[in-house]
């Protein structure tokens, strides 16, 4: 078996995971009861997705109850610039580092379908039976931050976040669920210590308390997930954040270990989305908003969701030049979107 874990490891590097670890599949900790307390308090706002599942997230086992072990996998996004560095450029659109390549959810999936099947193939060459897997990313009802840290890759930071000695907090998380019983790993020790940065930088207090996050106040849950209208306490605070956010994340102390180098080509900034225009962003409709974020996480939310993200930015910006964009879209068939217009528009006057 311990060949076989020094294989996997190998196999699991060569496709591209940087962190790889073994954790039972047994409900990780306390996670449940956590998530249990965080939903019950409405802090995942209009998540529903993630209450009607809740009993499958519970533990691997929930999900699957035939699992024995879940190897939980790492692939690094550390990004090559200051995350935080568009700030002090309101007339362009701040993009959250994940979303400005292509869409993790193939690449991971993909990698972890690889070695999945390598798997399968590696235990049968050593006589271990028939070997059952499934493979996650971020779409099921699977707890993947627990999980990681119940195998030994991080611990889940202050910031609900896993966090890596390696990588900081920049890493997309998949999981492989297996019916092979494999040596478990120690869990990883939390070292955040007394640091609090990552609480100081939310620019809309979604942290009621170290290591809880209301959702509800989080600005990529108000730009991505929040359907309709944002109210109107945390437009301000958006800023040019247009789809997701870093700031939490990229305050780390312990990104000053990761290694920009380790990201996949995949997930480097394709040009045109490292730091856009807010006026050219406003001039898109359906059909171009397609074209334009074609393989990218971002075009999930859709046109409509998008482009009044970016008129809260373009309503904080100050520009007088952009008062022409903003003026086109007050009769938009989106109600959102025309709020949203109206909102710009008194603010830039």
């Amino acid at each position: 078996m311990t060949d076989l874990l020094a294989a996997l490891r190998a196999e699991a590097a060569r496709l591209g995971f940087a962190a790889c670890g073994i954790a039972p599949a047994a409900e990780p900790g306390q996670a449940a009861l956590r998530l249990r307390e965080w939903l019950d308090a409405g802090m995942h706002g209009q998540m529903d997705w993630m209450e009607q599942r809740f009993d499958h997230r519970r533990g691997p086992q929930a999900l699957w109850p035939e699992a024995r072990s879940v190897i939980a996998l790492g692939m690094s996004y550390a990004p090559a610039d200051d995350p935080l560095a568009l700030a002090d450029h309101p007339d362009r659109a701040r993009i959250s580092v994940y979303a400005r390549g292509a869409d993790y959810h193939d690449t991971v999936k993909k990698a972890l379908k690889a070695l999945a099947r390598w798997l399968v193939d590696a235990a049968q060459r050593q006589g271990l039976g028939p070997v059952g897997v499934k493979v996650f990313v971020d779409t099921a009802p699977v707890m993947e931050k627990p999980l990681g840290q119940a195998a030994g890759l991080g611990w889940q930071g202050k910031h609900t976040n896993l966090v890596s000695r390696e990588h900081g907090s920049w890493l997309f998380l998949g999981a492989i669920y297996t019916t092979l019983d494999l040596p478990a790993q120690a869990p990883a020790r939390d070292r955040c210590g007394s640091c609090e940065a990552c609480q100081r930088a939310c620019p809309t207090q979604a942290f009621p308390a170290p290591y809880r996050l209301d959702a509800r106040r989080c600005i990529s849950y108000l730009t991505i997930e929040h359907k309709g209208p944002v109210a109107e306490e945390f437009r301000a605070a958006l800023g040019n954040r247009i789809y997701g956010c870093d700031d939490c994340l990229a305050v780390c102390p312990w990104n000053k270990f990761a290694q920009s180098a380790a990201a996949l080509r995949a997930f480097l900034p394709r040009a045109e989305l490292a730091a856009p225009k807010l006026a050219d962003l406003l001039a898109l409709d359906d059909a171009a908003f397609r074209r334009l974020f074609s393989g990218s996480p971002i075009k999930r939310i859709g046109r409509d969701r998008f482009v009044r993200n970016c008129l809260y930015a373009a309503g904080n910006s100050g520009d007088a030049g952009l008062v022409g964009p903003v003026q086109a879209l007050l009769d938009d068939p989106d109600e959102a979107v025309a709020d949203a217009a109206r909102w710009a528009l008194a603010r830039l006057r």
